[in-house]
């Protein structure tokens, strides 16, 4: 691997910045992995391995509700089996489709310029949808039916395409399917427990042989930074799509896929 310290550590900043904003964390590690030099076949595995930080921070941040959860399981509540049950219908579309079409998200994933090009069309297409009102039907992922957490599982399997980001694929799935804002942006978090969970413990498994021992300290910091930033991210977000929608973030990504796209073409 060739990542020094100081760009594991600037990595896995930009991964718990943007891992839970509708902007792509996958898209931004590789344009920032194509500016360092660090674009390697080996960074593939760095890049998600460091997932696993943000994973975390969305277990800390939401821990009271986790662990109600887990008491509710416990106590056979309704409420926490249909939550739990939810997950598992979310998470499975991207089990299956991520282990057969891992090779070709792999090659995806070193292809830049496929992230620069989603970024732009990504953006255009929520400040599309932000403009559209919903009809809310949904304001708890208790209240979800398993049909609904399938199908938005099944739409978060688009983001396994560079640039289109995981959170916006699942928050814009959610709004079709009735859920409010608010309801949307906290399954996209909780769904991304087991899907990164997963998708890091894959990643690492294939690309093993790839790693040396060294390799494992750069993750470490990477993971380390990206746990840190994305739990102050994280609520943060979820109050200003409370408030002010999806636009900003639309914008955010036309001006970073556009310059993107300038920079990648003129080279």
């Amino acid at each position: 691997m060739a990542a020094d310290y100081g760009t594991s550590l600037l990595l896995g900043v930009i991964e718990g910045l943007t891992e839970f904003l509708p902007v792509s964390s996958t898209g931004h590690l590789i344009l920032a992995g194509e500016l360092l030099g660090f674009n390697d076949a080996s960074s593939v595995a760095f890049k998600i391995a460091i997932q696993f930080g943000a994973i975390m921070a969305v277990i800390v941040a939401y821990w009271g509700r986790f662990w109600g959860i887990a008491k509710g399981l416990v106590a056979g509540d309704a409420g926490a089996r249909a939550f739990v049950m939810n997950l598992i219908f979310g998470f499975l579309p991207a089990m299956v489709i991520g282990v057969i079409a891992y090779d070709a998200i792999r090659a995806a994933i070193q292809t830049p310029i496929i992230v620069a090009v989603m970024l732009i069309l990504g953006g255009i297409l929520i400040l599309i949808l932000d403009r559209k009102a919903f009809n809310v039907r949904v304001k708890s992922v208790e209240q979800m039916s398993p049909s609904a957490a399938a199908t938005i599982g099944l739409v978060q399997c688009i983001a396994m395409i560079p640039g289109v980001s995981r959170s916006g694929a699942t928050i814009i799935g959610g709004l079709f399917m009735g859920l409010e804002r608010k309801t949307a942006a906290e399954f996209s978090f909780f769904l991304a427990v087991p899907t990164m969970a997963a998708a890091t413990a894959y990643a690492l498994y294939k690309d093993r042989a790839l790693l040396g021992q060294g390799d494992f300290t750069e993750i470490w910091i990477g993971l380390g930074a990206a746990f840190i930033v994305a739990l102050l991210v994280v609520k943060g977000f979820v109050a200003i799509v409370s408030r002010h929608g999806f636009a900003p973030f639309a914008w955010y990504r036309i001006v970073v896929g556009s310059a993107a796209l300038i920079w990648l073409l003129a080279r």
